[in-house]
């Protein structure tokens, strides 16, 4: 997967958001069209994650000497919102993934409790909790080297442009030889002599399937009161069944099936 980010378009809005200090605590903030990220405003974000993803965004925030909100900070000012939310989201954890904190305050305070594993991250208000989740992904995507941000000046965009019509190009003159090459007179040529073989090899099935050897002869395509050896019959069915079996282009159950009734009537009967 890759999150491409055009130098041209890397712009952020910076319209202030008010009222955000009133959001619920777990994190589960609209995103809007105008948010400043650049505000002093900071938002609690509790975000629900697997054990194992919450570990692994931790450890990479550690390598890196900053904490987990810069990790999302620096994706979400670097990626645009398009790409984030089209990439991977590690999504909630487990049912029987959970973890134990001893509460620190209130009536039960001291007890374990079991819960959600969770990130919490302080930022800029005005995200939703899985597109931050999303960019937290992003980042350890990227620092395993399985996408990354690329940055497109004037002159590689150029280039991308006249690489991107060369290939249609090709395509084109590629669709229009191959064209050319069904019109070739051999070609048409073959294509009727092939025509002209099923339509001899093929057969109308007799309406009451193959009752003797006379029906049975006509269906194998052999004139009547005739006396084909056992090689012959199987060389004439073999020739038959390669058209006329259901899994051909030109193939037919009833045919293949009375295909089958000649052979035994005419195998007896030989």
């Amino acid at each position: 997967m890759r999150a491409t980010e055009t130098a041209a378009n890397s712009s952020v809005s910076s319209s202030p958001v008010g009222g955000e200090a009133d959001k619920e605590q777990n994190g589960d903030v609209k995103m809007t069209k105008e948010k400043s990220k650049s505000s002093n405003l900071k938002h609690s974000y509790t975000i629900p994650c697997a054990s194992e993803f919450r570990d692994r965004v931790g450890k990479l925030a550690d390598h890196k000497k900053v904490n987990v909100a810069d990790l999302a900070r620096s994706v979400l000012l670097m990626v645009s919102d398009a790409d984030i939310s089209n990439f991977t989201d590690p999504g909630d954890p487990e049912p029987q993934d959970r973890e134990t904190v001893i509460l620190k305050s209130g009536p039960s305070k001291g007890r374990p409790w079991r819960r959600k594993p969770r990130l919490q991250v302080r930022m800029a208000p005005g995200f939703e909790v899985i597109h931050i989740r999303k960019a937290l992904n992003l980042a350890l995507y990227m620092e395993a080297g399985k996408a990354q941000v690329r940055i497109d000046t004037e002159e590689t965009m150029r280039q991308q442009k006249l690489e991107a019509e060369r290939i249609r190009k090709e395509a084109r003159e590629a669709a229009e030889q191959e064209n050319k090459n069904h019109q070739l007179p051999e070609t048409t040529e073959e294509l009727e002599r092939l025509k002209a073989i099923v339509s001899v090899l093929s057969f109308e099935p007799l309406s009451e399937g193959v009752q003797d050897r006379s029906d049975a002869l006509h269906i194998l395509g052999f004139p009547p009161k005739t006396y084909p050896d056992r090689s012959e019959l199987r060389a004439r069915f073999r020739m038959l069944a390669t058209i006329h079996h259901p899994d051909g282009k030109y193939g037919s159950h009833e045919r293949m099936s009375q295909l089958n009734q000649a052979m035994e009537i005419l195998r007896y009967a030989s």
